[in-house]
Parts: structure tokens; sequence; C-alpha cells
């Protein structure tokens, strides 16, 4: 596990394009569908920490924390802490999946945000087949709410760290 750098942009990009076509594959067109660009994860490596995990050379996982709130996240949802963190970006490439590396990834990022360091963990999954709520519910997450943002079902999840 490291700390993703700009020269690895274009394969963090690939990763998360590989995931999305997969979603898509497996639960047809929606918000997953989006395509990811190496300007995109240039983009977030400014505004966030990003984290990769490299199996034989080529990164097979990734995650992102950030400070900054998404989009789609309402934190009315969310308990009232001082540093709260947003997990974004967790992808597992689909060849890898299965491994018990999205778990992996999950611990890094726990991990990273208690030596942020950060009171909560949040984030937000899809509502849909295509979502990931079981996986986060099993690592120790908690619901906060379900809500719909722009016609997107989504789920809020939250760690307490302290």
């Amino acid at each position: 596990m490291r700390p993703a750098a700009p020269s690895d942009a274009s394969e963090l990009a690939a990763l998360h394009t590989a995931v999305s076509v997969q979603l898509t594959n497996e639960h047809g067109r929606g918000h997953w569908s989006n395509c990811t660009t190496e300007r995109g994860v240039l983009w977030a490596l400014r505004i966030s920490r990003v984290f990769l995990l490299r199996r034989r050379g080529k990164i097979a996982a990734t995650f992102a924390l950030q400070k900054k709130k998404p989009w789609a996240i309402d934190v009315s949802y969310f308990t009232p802490v001082e540093t709260p963190l947003y997990l974004v970006n967790l992808a597992v490439d689909p060849r890898a999946q299965g491994r018990g590396l999205g778990r992996r990834m999950i611990a890094a990022a726990i991990a990273a945000a208690k030596a942020w360091p950060a009171d909560a963990i949040r984030l937000d999954a899809y509502d849909t087949a295509a979502g990931a709520s079981p996986f986060y519910v099993s690592c120790g997450f908690r619901e906060r709410g379900r809500v719909k943002y722009k016609g997107t079902p989504l789920r809020y999840f939250e760690m307490l760290l302290r």
C-alpha cells in the first residue's frame, strides 16, 4: 500500500474504468457507468489522499480519503464530529475481486484516517444492486440514511473513529 502519484494517473483511470464497465455489464447502465479520465484522477490527487495497492506490478486496488464533502453527501444525516473524512473512489480490479483486497483497503483507510487524525469516515453507496452497501456493513460501517440525489438512490454510511 502506498500513496498514489501523478505518474499513476493513467493506470488508476484504467482501473476505475474497468470497474465501471464491469458494473455496467452486470447491472445495466446507471450512474456507475461513467468512465474515469486521467484528468479526473489528477484532480482527485489534488483534493484528496489517494492510496493504491500493487500486485505483480499492476494496480489492483485503490481508494481516496478527503476532507472535502462529495457532492451527493448531506451532512445532516451524520454524527456531528470535528474532523470527518470522506472515503471515495474505492475500487478493486475486477480480476482481483473476491480475494479480500476490498477489506484490506478498508483497513488501510481506517488506519490512514486515524493517523490523519480524523473522527469519522463517511461515504455513500448506490442503493441498487450495483451498490456495495452489504460490503460496507460487513466492514463495520453504520447506515445513516437513504436519499435520492439528482435521481440517484444512495445510502449513507459512517464509521466513528473516536
